[in-house]
């Protein structure tokens, strides 16, 4: 990981750009050509949504064994052919959602003196930041955003915690300790439509530990890896509230034995998860190639 001590460039607040009555938008922020939203994002929304594969994760406790296999394969379909889909009756309350993005909000919206006692360094994600990649000249994305370690405790800095809004630490507390029972029971589903174990992907992630890249890489390419297409709204603000659930640091990455055959190498080269990491801290987010820069050269 990066051990710069400071920015290569002064930190530009997204938010504070976006009131200044700007005209144009900074060159850092603009992509290349090649990195801008294809023509599938001026669709309606209506005809977006529709073809996101959405689960019902309750239909997985029915008494009828069809209707759970059935919900079984739609998840895997969704994996070989998507690489995303969406759960409903999931386990996290909506209640609490809207708790978890209203306190993100509300911090958002602090002064920025108050904003600043958290800001991060090269050194970590881990406070309130506005940019990802170290390098100087790296393209940023147009966005303010706070990270914190849930798990395990020992990355976990309580000082990075917001002291405000006052429910901050509380609320997303809980948030997490639903979420992450719910990655954990994704992960079971996900580790036997591959043929493996159940817990094989709960260990392979460390246990009590952006894992769409990775597990690609693990299902040697059986599932997919969909590329973040999320843009933004020139009209109005959008608050998003990502959970990774990642692979220990140390942890090698590689195509599962189990799913490595002649007639299906292993398509991705051994890599641990600090070693990826490092990659999307020194060039910021990068589309496909960060996981193309996985494979093998076979």
């Amino acid at each position: 990981m990066s051990r710069l001590q400071s920015w290569p460039e002064p930190i530009i607040r997204v938010h504070e750009l976006s009131e200044s009555g700007i005209k144009k938008i900074p060159e850092n922020f603009v992509k290349l050509p090649s990195e801008r939203p294809s023509s599938i994002t001026t669709l309606s929304s209506s005809s977006h949504v529709e073809n996101i594969p959405l689960i019902d994760l309750e239909n997985l406790n029915s008494s009828d064994e069809s209707i759970r296999d059935e919900t079984m394969e739609l998840i895997s379909k969704a994996c070989r052919e998507w690489g995303f889909f969406q759960v409903v009756n999931h386990g996290v309350s909506h209640e609490l959602m809207a708790n978890a993005r209203s306190v993100w909000r509300e911090f958002f919206h602090l002064p920025m003196d108050e904003k600043q006692k958290f800001a991060n360094s090269p050194i970590t994600y881990e406070g309130y930041g506005s940019r990802l990649g170290v390098v100087k000249g790296a393209k940023l994305d147009w966005c303010d955003y706070f990270f914190l370690h849930y798990l395990p405790e020992k990355l976990k800095d309580e000082n990075k915690w917001p002291s405000l809004p006052i429910s901050c630490r509380h609320i997303i507390g809980e948030y997490g300790e639903k979420v992450m029972k719910l990655c954990e029971r994704l992960t079971k589903i996900l580790s036997i439509n591959l043929g493996l174990n159940e817990d094989y992907l709960h260990t392979k992630f460390g246990g009590d530990n952006e894992r769409g890249a990775c597990l690609r890489v693990l299902s040697n390419a059986i599932y997919k890896s969909i590329e973040h297409r999320v843009i933004v709204n020139s009209a109005k603000e959008r608050v998003s509230l990502a959970f990774f659930y990642n692979p220990g640091g140390d942890i090698l990455i590689k195509p599962a034995d189990e799913l490595v055959t002649e007639e299906r190498p292993a398509l991705y080269l051994p890599m641990t998860f600090n070693e990826y990491r490092a990659f999307i801290r020194t060039k910021g987010p990068c589309g496909k190639s960060q996981v193309e820069s996985l494979k093998s050269p076979r």
